[in-house]
């Protein structure tokens, strides 16, 4: 084993870090600018990024390399992404990444308030050095770096002097990030006190824009915008508007810009800033400025549109966890919480919480993770609102159809839904059998099922749009009967947990769904009767038969 010695790094360090990064990697990491010579010595000599090494102390040779990039946040966020961490193939299980980590922190944490890990999910490496020095889990982006493939990433954090006693208490966040925020929170070492807002209503959705990127004769417009709303920032990111044009472009920064049709050129809305980076197929959103309320959700979703035709597969934007109204229009547009950084940004004279919105335009098909066990919690968590997500298009396509949801309203409907997950049925395929005990309700999407009693008797057929296993969930009794495909079927599946919840959080939704189950069910029960009479009296007729030679 090596003597390791820790240091910042120089510039005669330039070509061995170049070359751990090749050997790392090959010449397709998404970083290029690791394999540029000029870019690394500016990296050295800069202010906004700290780079060190790992040497042997014998023969000087580089055996990793690791950085802090000061520059993710605002100037006055003080906010540090500890990342680039690499060790040389051979010399892999020599503590040289715990001697990185623990020389990076040391130069830092006089200078920051918070520093991020992006830790990648291939191995379980990163995870356990991070965790090892102070580190806490926080989120899981999915499929948001793109190496030989796309990979996720488990977000970790730390924080340094002040930054939670500078902190804004009580944040506000909608329902679907509670439960990721208190996780985050605790595993920070920190009282969960966010306040869940189930009332907030997005931003509208019934005005009409034009749309173009920024020219500089519209920045005058765009701040007064900013210096005329001195509501709290909902949006974070490395870069403002006021920093420059020059800087914006150097910085590859775009804007986009909404004016209301037939309106003078020069007069604008609103503008959604963000970084494009055609490599990695990624859009990170740093900055939003609008006039009024009614450009905010149309500018998203424009986005989101651009960001299809260009290619991109990941979008993600750092929303504020006190701004309900903002977080509510994303998941709207498609966008959904992935990670919770409590005090990540300075505004004003205090810290804000923040959530780490994701927008996937790729299926959320992961592929083998490895993850240390405190990730897995947040792993799930944020998971299950992706494939949940699929769920909603499937329940809309059928909205009319489907008793269950008569007299909701489309965001009641939207809530209910996202309690659901999809689950596919081959023919002949098995919903439940008789006496099992049951724990879910069955919303069949497409396809046919069959009800069977004991002895396989057929009693019922139930079409597409019809609830199965209710009355059973509802009465914590076992199921009374079978139910299998006819078909290949499609069904939303809502469990007892799921439905409780639901109903705890929200009795107006509660109310219709009851009623519309006590519905469905007498209608069974009716057309049951029905079918029974109807055997009988087929029976009766056939009876004389059965004396006849």
């Amino acid at each position: 084993m090596s003597n390791i010695q820790t240091r910042e790094a120089r510039e005669d360090d330039v070509d061995a870090i170049r070359e751990i990064f090749r050997g790392t990697y090959g010449e397709d990491y998404p970083f290029r600018d690791f394999y540029d010579r000029d870019w690394l010595k500016r990296a050295i000599y800069g202010d906004q990024m700290v780079m060190v090494v790992a040497e042997d102390e014998e023969d000087g040779t580089i055996l990793g390399t690791g950085s802090v990039d000061m520059d993710i946040g605002a100037q006055s966020d003080l906010v540090g992404e500890m990342g680039r961490l690499v060790v040389h193939p051979d010399a892999r299980g020599q503590g040289v990444g715990g001697a990185i980590m623990d020389h990076r922190l040391r130069l830092i944490q006089d200078r920051l308030h918070l520093a991020i890990v992006d830790n990648r999910t291939v191995h379980c490496y990163s995870q356990q050095i991070s965790r090892r020095f102070g580190l806490a889990p926080v989120g899981f982006l999915p499929l948001k770096h793109r190496f030989h493939q796309r990979e996720s990433i488990a977000t970790f954090a730390r924080h340094f002097g002040p930054a939670l006693q500078l902190r804004s208490n009580h944040p506000r966040v909608i329902p679907l990030v509670a439960s990721l925020a208190q996780l985050a929170m605790s595993h920070l070492g920190m009282t969960p006190d966010v306040v869940v807002d189930e009332s907030a209503p997005p931003y509208p959705a019934d005005a009409d824009f034009e749309f173009s990127e920024l020219e500089s004769e519209q920045m005058p417009d765009l701040l007064r915008i900013k210096r005329g709303r001195v509501q709290g920032r909902d949006v974070f990111g490395p870069i403002r508007l006021h920093y420059g044009f020059f800087k914006l472009k150097a910085r590859k920064a775009h804007y986009l810009v909404a004016r209301r049709p037939k309106a003078l050129a020069e007069s604008v809305s609103g503008a959604l800033g963000y970084l494009h980076d055609p490599a990695e197929r990624n859009i990170r959103i740093f900055e939003l400025i609008a006039a009024s309320d009614e450009a905010i959700r149309h500018l998203f979703a424009q986005l989101v549109e651009r960001a299809r035709a260009l290619g991109v597969e990941y979008i993600e934007v750092d929303v504020s966890a006190h701004g309900p109204r903002l977080q509510r229009t994303l998941v709207e547009v498609g966008f959904l919480p992935a990670a919770y950084v409590p005090a990540l940004a300075f505004h004003e004279v205090e810290r804000l919480d923040a959530v780490k919105m994701v927008r996937l335009l790729v299926p959320p098909t992961l592929g083998d993770v490895s993850l240390i066990e405190e990730v897995r919690p947040l792993f799930d968590l944020v998971m299950e609102s992706f494939r949940t997500r699929t769920v909603l298009p499937g329940i809309a396509a059928h909205m009319e159809e489907i008793a269950l949801f008569q007299g909701l309203t489309q965001e009641q409907a939207r809530r209910v839904a996202s309690g659901m997950v999809l689950r596919d049925f081959e023919p002949g395929a098995s919903l439940f059998q008789r006496e099992e005990p049951a724990a879910e309700l069955f919303l069949l999407l497409e396809g046919a099922a069959e009800v069977r009693l004991a002895g396989d008797a057929l009693v019922g057929r139930v079409a597409a749009g019809s609830t199965v296993g209710e009355n059973a969930m509802l009465s914590e009794a076992p199921h009374s009967a079978s139910v299998s495909t006819r078909t290949g079927a499609v069904a939303a599946v809502l469990t007892r947990e799921r439905l409780g919840e639901l109903v705890a959080r929200r009795p107006d939704i509660a109310v219709i769904l009851y009623r519309n189950l006590a519905v469905g069910l007498g209608e069974k029960l009716r057309r049951a009767d029905r079918d029974l009479k109807t055997r009988k009296e087929a029976a009766g007729k056939q009876e004389p038969l059965k004396g006849d030679p």
